[in-house]
This record gives structure tokens, sequence and C-alpha cells, in this order.
């Protein structure tokens, strides 16, 4: 996989930018009747020499996929949105509206002081965006770690294969149909099935809040 996305062109030339360069004696009044016709006849202008620069250098979005990129997909693209997480969480300037129905009850707009007006946000809002980001970095964070289910498991493996036929009953190998696996005397092996579940549980909710609020990334 290879992917160049540059950054954004800014070819827009204002009117006004160029009206402030000719008057550069004074101030100008953008609603004097003389400035507002200027940038109406040099409007055109400026229009036709952005499309013009954006044409002849346009932003580069290049991705090439190879075949071997979707073998494991869910684990590559985790390594490419992670660090995009955590680099958003570090300059976000901004936040969506999360719904109460996402956060702990503690970081609710019902929990947060009354509002002065209707359309002000609440103490939480931010905080309620900072949680839901830390949830999806932490997900994805787990994603990545090929060895993050190891913390489930504790003791050591003593296991045989007992050859057995259609029955289960024990048999020569060349006489088995299949294998029994049996623990050994010697195995100490403990699995915590409900730190397991309740570890997947959180995962598959950080993946949802990525997917219901993915729209609200961005800086």
């Amino acid at each position: 996989m290879k992917v160049y996305i540059s950054k954004y062109r800014n070819h827009w030339l204002s009117p006004y930018t160029i009206l402030e360069k000719v008057f550069f004696w004074r101030e100008i009044d953008y609603d004097e009747p003389k400035i507002e016709k200027l940038s109406n006849i040099l409007h055109p202008f400026c229009d036709a020499l952005h499309k013009f620069l954006d044409f002849i250098h346009p932003r580069i979005e290049c991705v090439k996929l190879d075949r071997w990129d979707t073998w494991s997909m869910d684990h590559t693209l985790a390594q490419i949105i992670l660090p995009m997480l955590k680099q958003l969480n570090e300059t976000k300037h901004g936040a969506p509206f999360v719904d109460d129905e996402d956060v702990p009850e503690e970081l609710r707009s019902t929990s947060a002081p009354p509002k002065e007006n209707e359309w002000d946000t609440d103490d939480n809002h931010f905080k309620r965006w900072d949680w839901v980001m830390n949830e999806m970095i932490w997900a994805f964070e787990q994603l990545v770690d090929d060895d993050n289910d190891a913390q489930f498991h504790s003791g050591v493996h003593d296991i045989t294969w007992k050859p057995v036929d259609k029955d289960g009953n024990e048999v020569a190998k060349s006489d088995a149909l299949v294998f029994q696996m049996e623990k050994g005397s010697n195995d100490t092996h403990i699995f915590d099935s409900e730190g397991y579940t309740k570890h997947q549980e959180r995962i598959n909710n950080g993946l949802r809040l990525f997917g219901k609020y993915y729209r609200g990334l961005w800086d």
C-alpha cells in the first residue's frame, strides 16, 4: 500500500486583497460604492485565476493498493486510523454533538449546570467528545496489538491428543478417525472469559462510536 495525499491548495485571491494593495495609502471600506464596483469587476478574473491554478496544480490524492493489503483489512486500516485519531485528539479545535446515551452519566448534558441560553452548549459538551475520542483510540490500540488477548490467559498448557474412533473410544493412531484433545496432569492454564468478554464489548463499543461519529472526525 502506498498513500500520498497533499495538503489542501489555497489558490483563491480575493478582489479585496488586490484593492487593499492598490489603495495602500488608506483603509478601504468594503461597503464603499467605488470599492464594491471594482470588486465586482475583479471577481471574474480572480475566479478564472483560481480555476486555472487548480487545474495546473491540483491537490494530489494517490492511493495504491497491493492485493495483500486486504488479507487482514481490519488490522491494516487500524494501523492507519490509530495515529490519525491520536493526532486529531491533540489538535482538535471543536467538538460535534455527542448523544447522552453514548457517555457515562456524569458527562451527560443532564448532569451539567443549567445553560444560560437555550442555544449555548452545556459544560460537558467538550468533555463528552474527549471521552468518545479516548474510547475510539483505546479500541484501535487493542486492534493493532496482536498480543492484546494474552492478559486473559495464565498458567501453562499441557495438552495431549488422543486418537479415537467414531464412538470416542481410544484406538491406535493408525485406526483413528479423529484426535480428541485432553488436558495433561501439568496443565494449569486458566482463561478469564468474563474479563475477555468485557474487553471485547468495550472494543466493539469503541468501533460503534467510530462509525456513529465518523462525520465528526474533523479539525
